[in-house]
């Protein structure tokens, strides 16, 4: 098995075997995260390739100050939001102050990981990405507004709009029983 910088240097000469063995390493892992910014598996498979081709083709300017884990991850991210950018129907502005803070009585312990990235796929496509972008990845929303050319407002509202609708689902789920709430 090569280290990661024997795979480094072979993807940075174009090798075939060296890409292949990069992208098995880290491929199941991005689909993870490639899953949490889009709403079917196929959308996850189509920015998954979409940023493995960008991660071959810059692999040549990776200088190596994070991991190579963390930098294709970023690609990955970035590859998601420019796939979503064109669907972003963010909801009107709504105050912040007027959101619930945390969870209260909803409980998330007996859920499984596949229906909780279910919920999250169900929010709204501008919801969605502003939840994954502050609640997983641990941006700020002023790095947010940056990235998605939006104002920090906006990605508040978004962020509390999520979380309004992921607490609605909730509640009503545990009020309803497991059933679906379409």
């Amino acid at each position: 098995m090569p280290t990661t910088a024997e795979l480094i240097k072979g993807c940075q000469k174009g090798d075939r075997k060296s890409q292949y063995q990069l992208y098995q390493q880290f491929a199941s892992g991005m689909m993870v995260v490639a899953m949490r910014y889009s709403k079917s598996t196929q959308e996850a498979e189509d920015i998954l390739q979409e940023g493995f081709i960008k991660v071959f083709q810059y692999i040549k300017n990776f200088r190596e100050e994070s991991s190579l884990g963390y930098w294709i991850k970023r690609i990955i991210i970035n590859t998601a939001l420019n796939h979503q950018r064109n669907k972003l129907y963010l909801y009107p502005m709504v105050d912040v102050d007027d959101m619930k803070d945390g969870l209260g009585s909803v409980s998330v312990e007996n859920m499984a990981v596949e229906e909780l990235m279910e919920l999250v796929q169900s929010l709204p496509t501008g919801c969605q990405v502003i939840f994954n972008l502050y609640a997983v990845e641990g941006y700020q929303h002023k790095e947010i507004a940056k990235m998605l050319s939006i104002s920090e407002g906006t990605s508040k509202s978004q962020y509390s709009r999520a979380r309004k609708l992921l607490i609605d689902y909730l509640e009503k789920q545990s009020k309803w029983g497991n059933e679906r709430i379409q």
